[in-house]
């Protein structure tokens, strides 16, 4: 890790360690300088440095600030122990870090915040916030901001395995008490005894569609949503089969964003799909995106989110893991053209190269992919 990224992150104190669920911790975290600390917008996070005792160096994660963007001077995180999946397999490095060894009064290197997912508080639309699992983090800090900034409607959605995993639920009952129009339903996979005696589910198994058309406005809502790769890709469906516009569905997935297609698209096979034909009308913007080795050619729609989210909506997948600029892993060769960064990358892009995942074409441009 380059010095310059190093010098990006400053030193926070864990100031408390909270135990949310059996799984789920959160951090408070206050910076040791005041001044380090920055404004956040409801769905953003931050990037960590975990460190890595056998090489002496640093690797970098994300996570969701859970607090109030108007709870000043410090952020929460809430993390979920990644335990290993089967016998012999590595823990999560990262959560384990955290969650055994990171104790009140420790030193964290933070830089943020930072991320694309954020809540639209410009708009006058009711809200879905749909999460499973740790996925609730970035829409509980959603719901503190409508909850005291908004009176608009909100449906949060939240499922998980059960009570013993289910985290934030009391804070989030007591925004949802806080005034009307917040409505709550939990769906737990396997409830167990105690859970049914305190009454503290609405449904059980997976959300139903059903459930979605019984509780929610699907006329004319914006949905924000947060969950395991599985979880997301269902919801989406869902969505779509009653008539969500995709562009009322707002997500952090971390993951290819192909995954969230309509099912009968998601399940042709990727090996059958023809490599497009080159395009050869000049777009209304007039930029195309060419790919050097496949010598294919894309009209540039101006409504995708990024480069990455443009090339895996024409199918092609390239290499990713944070989406927002941070781990490097979607660098690529920038033959000729201009682009714009609409996500400070952390670190400083080599000349040549560009990160696909928080830039836009400026000018027709031609990838070394």
């Amino acid at each position: 890790m380059s010095a310059d990224l190093d010098a990006r992150f400053r030193p926070f104190k864990v100031v408390a360690k909270v135990r949310e669920s059996s799984t789920i911790t959160s951090f408070h975290l206050a910076p040791l300088d005041r001044q380090h600390w920055q404004p956040f917008e409801a769905g953003q996070f931050l990037t960590i440095q975990v460190p890595q005792p056998l090489t002496g160096g640093y690797v970098v994660r994300n996570y969701t600030v859970s607090s109030a963007p108007s709870d000043e001077g410090k952020y929460r995180i809430t993390v979920k122990r990644e335990a290993a999946p089967t016998p012999g397999a590595p823990d999560g490095l990262a959560s384990c870090w955290l969650h055994d060894t990171v104790e009140e009064g420790a030193i964290v290197n933070i830089a943020g915040p930072r991320g694309a997912f954020k809540l639209n508080k410009a708009s006058n639309r009711p809200v879905i916030l749909l999460s499973g699992g740790v996925g609730l983090t970035p829409t509980v800090s959603m719901l503190q901001v409508l909850a005291t900034e908004s009176n608009r409607p909100v449906w949060f959605i939240h499922a998980c395995d059960g009570g013993a995993v289910h985290a934030l639920d009391k804070e989030v009952e007591v925004l949802a008490a806080s005034r009307a129009g917040i409505h709550l339903h939990y769906c737990y996979r396997f409830p167990s005894d105690d859970d049914v005696r305190q009454g503290r589910f609405h449904s059980t198994g997976f959300i139903a569609r059903e459930t979605l058309q019984k509780l929610l406005p699907l006329d004319d809502c914006e949905v924000y949503m947060c969950g395991p790769p599985p979880f997301m890709q269902a919801m989406y469906d869902l969505l779509s089969s009653l008539g969500v516009d995709g562009k009322r569905i707002a997500y952090e997935f971390f993951g290819p964003s192909s995954l969230l297609s309509p099912s009968q698209q998601r399940d042709t096979p990727a090996a059958d799909t023809p490599i497009p034909e080159p395009v050869s009308d000049a777009t209304d913007n007039g930029i195309e995106i060419t790919l050097q080795k496949s010598e294919a050619k894309f009209a540039w729609d101006g409504s995708s989110v990024s480069l990455l989210s443009f090339l895996e909506a024409q199918g092609i997948e390239p290499s990713f893991s944070c989406r927002a600029g941070v781990c490097g892993s979607c660098l690529q060769g920038l033959v000729s053209g201009e682009v714009d960064y609409v996500e400070e990358p952390l670190d400083d892009v080599p000349p040549g190269r560009v990160l696909l995942c928080c830039t836009k074409p400026v000018s027709s441009i031609v990838l070394d992919l």
